[in-house]
């Protein structure tokens, strides 16, 4: 006795196959889609931080230029009214030489 499988069970089981296919293929851009997104948050992140370290940095950076510049000024001070001193002295030594004073 032949049985003649009916006319659609090959488009069926074909039709059921190709399911499974466009399935697989959602699943799979799928999870595409959710490890790009993740990248691009993790990259938008990275460059967030990026931005925030460099201004950070740039700031810092001021702050010394302006506490060296501030250092080097108040050395100056010191050692113009050293040097001011020393030469004074230098100075009235020299005359006490000079005029033949008191002096040893």
């Amino acid at each position: 006795m032949d049985v003649e499988p009916s006319i659609g069970a090959a488009l069926s089981r074909d039709i059921a196959k190709g399911e499974l296919v466009e399935q697989e293929l959602t699943r799979f851009i799928e999870v595409r889609d959710r490890k790009r997104r993740l990248q691009e948050r993790d990259r938008a992140e990275e460059e967030a931080w990026r931005e925030s370290t460099r201004k950070a940095n740039a700031l810092r950076e001021a702050e010394l230029r302006e506490q060296w510049s501030s250092f080097h000024l108040d050395q100056a001070a010191r050692h113009r009214a050293t040097l001011e001193a020393l030469a004074a002295h230098h100075e009235e030594r020299a005359e006490e030489l000079m005029g033949g004073g008191d002096a040893a």
